[in-house]
């Protein structure tokens, strides 16, 4: 069955809960205050059964001027409006504010309930169905039915009930798939259950066990149990009112205007890119940095306006502007928002999210006004290619992708097979993917830095991958980083080896002078195999600086030609197996060798044959076994 959402909306004491209460039996104003001063203060909610068995929920707003930051908490998310006039008074100021909140926020549907119809006779109501009728004309619910009814008499109301019957049934539902967000707009404690939040299920569903995100808090909670229409049940959909008994956290830590979401699905901001309207009634322009109150679901901030593309929005116009928080807020491509003047406070206009985590924007730059256009209008396909490509060393999955661009994740999947197809995107690994773009990007880095070290370091094997990674390319982590470098290996451009990169095309190759003065290094230590110059040595005859002497030993050492076996202790690679052929001759006789048989046998001295003897026990060759050695093997 539909679920939809039906809020009221309308000047005070225009009759919106006696109508409420007339319609569903319930009267939603339930605080002591309400009921002396017999006005709404705070959001009611009731369920109502239509004719045909469709039921439906009511949220029942605040008509007076103070608390229209609570009528705009309840009318986010409705699907269609009651929108009550009184007969006896007709259109007045908060008519006017109401239906102005209603035109931002795109809700078209709905029916204009003329009230109070036994307070005046037949003549007085015709007058009043003509103003009601010039004025509706000139709103956003133009051609929406005009009901006259009493709520005391009863008069009209099962004509209304029709008539919101019908125009349920044409209601677009939202999606009961994807993500979670449920805006919170009551929270409470019931005796044994504990903490208690209501609001408007906007998307996806609820199951009882759910772990869900308080955001902005960042905090996890579980769903212990779940209500609908004051029923208990295993899940919540999309445009039902839902009450969520919620598990490991307390009530002090919640607030009207926080929301519960999948988690990582939303992220808190100080900065939204938005398209905004100044309303056409608007009886002053917006000028930029002007602070304005924030409105968005359930939630208010204080923020100011940095308009993109002009200095003063002028009543009826619209543009591009960034809105700058004084706390963060949290929403999605798409949603629509109000703004309220800081001071005085009235409704000036609204608009919709384009960018929900936007970053600094600077004003009248041609580039930042061309990307919001793409991001507002641009095809899926282009919007996804436009956003990888924006953050081309980044790897996305589609659910990520899904998040930063408000749709839903299947449709992202069938426009990045597209783009697979197209050759613009890549999957680097199964449901990861980055640009062909990015991907190029990186190459080039990657190149460009590996063909100036060779430059500099031609004796040197390669680069260090991590140091590489971490200098040039922090955003991708070390796994996703192994992906992309195999990728360019597979397609002949890099080669790796020992954690270091080079070009594949490159081979660490000495000049004639340095392959003169290596020649000369491993004379010098061939001359006597196992007492070996030591390093000062060797560089006061060649006459060779430190940085051109280390570069020399690491490529003879990554040639095979020599073996550092301990710090500033280096043998040639002719020494070790010399050396392990006469300790293995050795060992055919006897099965244990002590320090001072190897250095007899090897003829040099135990500062030479200690270092050598540790490294044959790394290699394997032999193992210590209290003073004496084993041949392994």
């Amino acid at each position: 069955m539909k679920r939809v959402i039906i809020g009221t909306a309308g000047h005070i004491d225009h009759g919106k809960t006696t109508l409420v209460k007339a319609l569903t039996g319930f009267d939603t104003d339930r605080l002591k205050e309400e009921k002396q001063r017999g006005i709404s203060i705070e959001l009611g909610f009731a369920p109502l059964e239509l004719p045909g068995g469709q039921k439906a929920a009511i949220i029942d707003v605040p008509g007076h001027e103070r608390f229209i930051r609570h009528m705009l908490a309840g009318a986010f998310g409705i699907d269609m409006v009651i929108f009550t006039i009184a007969a006896d008074e007709g259109v007045m100021p908060q008519t006017r504010e109401h239906m102005d909140i209603i035109e931002l926020l795109g809700v078209s549907q709905g029916v204009v309930a003329i009230t109070k119809k036994d307070m005046v006779d037949e003549e007085w109501l015709m007058l009043v169905e003509d103003e009601i009728n010039e004025y509706i004309g000139k709103s956003i619910l133009k051609g929406a039915p005009l009901i006259p009814v009493s709520a005391h008499t009863g008069e009209g109301i099962q004509e209304l009930l029709e008539i919101i019957a019908r125009l349920a049934a044409e209601v677009k539902e939202k999606p009961a798939f994807g993500q979670a967000r449920l805006p919170i707009d009551r929270v409470f404690t019931i005796a044994g259950f504990g903490t208690v939040v209501t609001g408007t299920l906007w998307s996806g569903q609820l199951k009882v066990g759910d772990v869900l995100e308080l955001m902005p808090a960042q905090r996890t909670v579980k769903v212990r149990t779940l209500q609908v229409h004051n029923e208990k049940v295993p899940t919540a959909y999309a445009g039902q009112r839902v009450a969520v008994n919620l598990q490991g956290i307390e009530v002090a830590d919640i607030k009207r205007g926080y929301l519960l979401a999948t988690p990582g699905y939303l992220n808190p901001s100080y900065r939204v890119d938005t398209r905004l309207r100044l309303l056409s009634s608007s009886s002053r322009s917006l000028k930029n940095w002007n602070r304005v109150r924030f409105h968005l679901g359930t939630d208010e901030a204080l923020g100011r306006v940095v308009l993109l593309d002009r200095d003063e929005l002028l009543p009826g116009e619209e543009s591009y502007a960034q809105l700058v928080m004084e706390k963060p807020v949290v929403c999605h491509k798409g949603d629509p928002f109000v703004i309220r003047y800081y001071s005085p406070v009235t409704t000036i206009g609204g608009g919709s999210i384009i960018d929900a985590e936007a970053p600094k924007q600077k004003r009248f730059k041609e580039d930042v006004l061309d990307e919001l256009v793409m991001k507002e209008e641009g095809s899926l396909y282009d919007v996804i290619l436009h956003e990888m490509e924006s953050n081309s060393e980044s790897i996305f999955t589609p659910a990520e992708l899904a998040r930063k661009i408000g749709h839903v994740e299947q449709d992202i999947k069938d426009e990045l097979q597209q783009l697979l197809d197209d050759e613009k995107a890549i999957a680097i690994k199964s449901g990861e993917y980055i640009s062909i773009y990015g991907l190029n990007l990186i190459n080039e880095k990657i190149v460009a830095t590996l063909s100036d070290y060779h430059r500099q370091y031609p004796l040197r094997q390669g680069y260090p991958r991590e140091d590489m990674r971490s200098r040039f390319f922090s955003k991708i982590n070390s796994r996703m980083f192994s992906l992309i470098i195999k990728y360019w290996e597979e397609a002949g451009i890099l080669a790796s080896s020992n954690n270091h990169l080079r070009l594949a095309s490159h081979q660490p190759s000495p000049g004639d002078k340095e392959s003169q003065i290596m020649d000369g290094i491993m004379a010098m230590i061939n001359e006597e195999l196992f007492t070996p110059p030591s390093l000062e040595e060797i560089k006061a005859r060649f006459k060779i600086d430190d940085t051109d002497f280390m570069e020399m030993l690491a490529y003879l050492i990554n040639a095979g030609k020599l073996v550092k076996v301990a710090q500033d202790s280096y043998f040639s690679s002719q020494a070790i197996e010399a050396g392990r052929e006469m300790l293995g001759a050795y060992f055919a006789q006897e099965k244990e060798l002590s320090l001072a048989t190897a250095r007899d046998i090897l003829k040099t001295s135990r500062k030479y044959a200690l270092p050598l003897l540790e490294y044959y026990d790394r290699t394997r060759f032999t193992r210590r076994m209290g003073d004496m050695r084993v041949k392994m093997g």
